[in-house]
């Protein structure tokens, strides 16, 4: 097909064309990936896309399916989280595309949206909207709002997009999508992409330029360190006594962990991980301390209270990566802040920002740091603390109660039966948390814990997500591991990790993989409430208020005190149409499920989603971090438990710093 002259096609048709010729350049290392940007589309359709989106890829299958699959979800939220799974999981090299239907089926995504837009992933949605005619007004499911009849329901993805545009006439289109793909593929800018698309105009013809449906390639920036910033850098590096590295996600993103490693090991300087960075070094490296802040390593916090350099990478230094700002007690702390991000390189009020990419800032600084080397004094600590933080994880690992098991002991067994290059996926409560601490990563891409938004429910459409780039990366279809579309031997294995209150919220994209028989491992925690938030209520002087899935006590008005809720999961799972194994309570609790594991992992890809059962006993916690998180206390109270909270808030609070250096 030549590049002059036009087509008459619908908005929504020219859209799905348009997606299905798109595709990203990622240069590493010298060498080109190129991927399609948009692998396919979910969509649940009603009013305002089944005629519109609907009937474009109902048109394109029939013409050839390859131009756009189509994927169906149960819900429309959870079709952003599969999106998000698997963004993460090809580094941000593809991902899906949303349609809805107007109203609810358009609001259901905008947690989605929040989510994408805070871990810095991308997804395109394309929410229906409206009759931008208003020739029939209003209609089913619209909302009104009598001062300003333009705003639509999805006036509400503006503050949630990094980028948003309503297309009320055809010749619009251009410059949405054209706008909308330069964020979606921009590391510093991308997260959730949101083109609303009113139904009536979905569904006019107009004539599209041949130009507009060619193939584009989006090349991703990747840009280098200026100079003068690696040599300031240099200097404050080889002033330091006691420097520390904070590696974030941006680090696995730019595909710089040898690089890392490089550093780490010419220089010495240990390294602390975030929830993003898990994965940047292997957990027994050397220099690697693990994770850092308040569901961090006692290893990594003791280094970082005493650091009087803070060399962060590819983070935007969330709340718990510094503690809440108690991290770092060294009153001289400095901070070297390197990411793609501006916002990112500048936090904390670092005089040593250094925008650009996380490879090549540390290309540049391995060739500058030549003959550095941290003292001894630092390395040894480094190697005790690692040392005493190692066996604090043995020995919760060895926490085989019975009945009921700790939850540390069950993350220890999960661990053990996964391979190498298996992916855990895990978001919301105190699995997170934990995980943070004890999992013991050996390979870049075998950790993936949502929790710049901390979302229930994201675990198994997540997971979902990552599996779908794991099928594509073993095929050779996407270099979703770093492969170069060569593909891998085998397909790695994503299990699941969720407690009971994150798989009601939403466990219904189990049935999506049952319909694509996709097998995602979920290992399900049984403990009959939020342990996450009962833990912290209790810590805050709230006894675990509202935090246990009883039955009410109509006298007291109460849920902390009733009877169990004879809530059966298992079979709840079992209806849906999944292969379930239960762990009964017992002495053998450990060992079943390590075998469980094994023999899930053992069964052949197209098997489905697999689901094995436990229960955990809630108020056994894992190792202390030594470290804070700020969670307001009450100020007055008349329970004596919120009172002696409050005590110890004050006395956190009074080690809280500005960070400014």
């Amino acid at each position: 097909m030549g590049t002059t002259g036009t087509r008459r096609m619908t908005v929504a048709q020219a859209v799905v064309e348009y997606l299905s010729q798109q595709y990203t350049v990622d240069t590493v290392n010298g060498v080109d990936y190129r991927e399609r940007l948009i692998p396919g589309t979910f969509g649940i359709f009603g009013h305002g896309n089944v005629a519109g989106v609907g009937q474009a890829l109902k048109q394109y299958q029939q013409l050839d399916p390859a131009i756009m699959p189509y994927y169906q979800g149960r819900n429309e939220q959870a079709q952003v989280h599969q999106a998000v799974g698997y963004a993460r999981h090809t580094r941000r090299r593809q991902t899906f595309a949303i349609s809805t239907s107007i109203g609810p089926g358009s609001s259901n995504l905008l947690t989605g949206a929040a989510l994408a837009t805070t871990n810095r992933l991308p997804v395109l949605l394309l929410p229906s909207d409206t009759f931008a005619t208003r020739a029939a007004d209003p209609v089913l499911q619209q909302l009104e709002q009598p001062y300003a009849y333009d705003i639509t329901v999805n006036d509400a993805f503006r503050p949630l997009s990094k980028f948003f545009d309503r297309v009320t006439r055809p010749e619009q289109l251009f410059s949405a999508v054209h706008h909308g793909l330069r964020v979606l593929t921009d590391p510093a800018e991308t997260g959730a992409v949101t083109i609303s698309l009113p139904q009536d105009v979905q569904a006019e013809a107009f004539d599209v330029p041949v130009e507009f449906l060619a193939e584009r390639e989006w090349r991703i920036r990747r840009p280098d360190a200026d100079d003068e910033d690696i040599a300031r850098a240099v200097q404050a590096i080889k002033a330091a006594k006691r420097p520390l590295i904070i590696a974030g996600g941006g680090v696995l993103y730019a595909y710089a962990n040898d690089e890392l490693a490089k550093f780490a090991e010419l220089t010495g300087i240990p390294v602390g991980n975030t929830q993003a960075g898990v994965g940047v070094l292997p957990w027994d490296h050397k220099q690697s301390l693990g994770a850092i802040g308040s569901t961090g390593t006692t290893a990594a916090n003791a280094i970082a209270a005493e650091a009087d350099l803070i060399i962060g990478i590819g983070t935007r230094y969330e709340d718990f990566t510094t503690a809440s700002r108690t991290a770092f007690q060294n009153p001289d702390v400095k901070f070297v802040n390197i990411n793609v991000a501006p916002i990112d390189a500048y936090k904390h009020g670092t005089t040593l920002p250094i925008v650009a990419d996380a490879r090549k800032a540390l290309v540049k600084l391995n060739a500058a740091l030549g003959g550095y080397r941290i003292g001894a004094d630092l390395e040894q600590q480094v190697t005790a603390e690692k040392k005493r933080w190692d066996a604090t994880v043995d020995e919760a690992f060895a926490q085989d109660y019975a009945p009921l098991v700790s939850q540390n002991a069950i993350i220890g067994a999960t661990n053990k039966a996964m391979d190498a290059r298996d992916v855990v996926i895990c978001a919301a409560g105190s699995l997170p948390g934990d995980l943070h601490k004890m999992w013991r990563v050996r390979d870049p891409f075998g950790y993936h814990v949502e929790y710049a938004y901390s979302c229930m429910g994201y675990e198994i459409p997540g997971g979902l997500g990552v599996k779908r780039a794991a099928i594509a990366e073993a095929s050779g279809t996407t270099a979703a591991g770093g492969t170069g579309g060569t593909g891998a031997a085998e397909v790695r294995d994503v299990v699941v990790m969720v407690g009971d209150g994150s798989y009601l919220m939403m466990h219904t994209e189990l049935v999506t993989a049952v319909a694509e028989r996709i097998k995602l491992i979920v290992v399900l925690i049984q403990n009959h409430g939020y342990a996450s938030i009962g833990s912290l209520s209790e810590s805050l002087g709230s006894q675990r208020f509202g935090t246990q899935y009883r039955a009410l006590n109509e006298e007291q008005h109460s849920f902390d005190a009733g009877e169990t809720l004879p809530v059966d999961l298992a079979l709840n799972a079992e209806s849906l149409g999944v292969k379930v194994v239960r762990i009964e309570p017992g002495e053998k609790v450990i060992a079943e499920l390590e075998q469980a594991i094994r023999d899930a992992k053992a069964a052949p890809e197209g098997t489905g989603p697999i689901l094995i059962h436990v229960e955990s006993d809630p108020l056994l916690d894992a190792p202390s971090s030594d470290s804070w998180w700020d969670v307001p206390v009450s100020q007055v109270s008349e329970l004596d438990s919120t009172k002696a909270a409050f005590q110890t808030y004050t006395d956190h609070k009074s080690r809280q710093r500005k960070l400014l250096g």
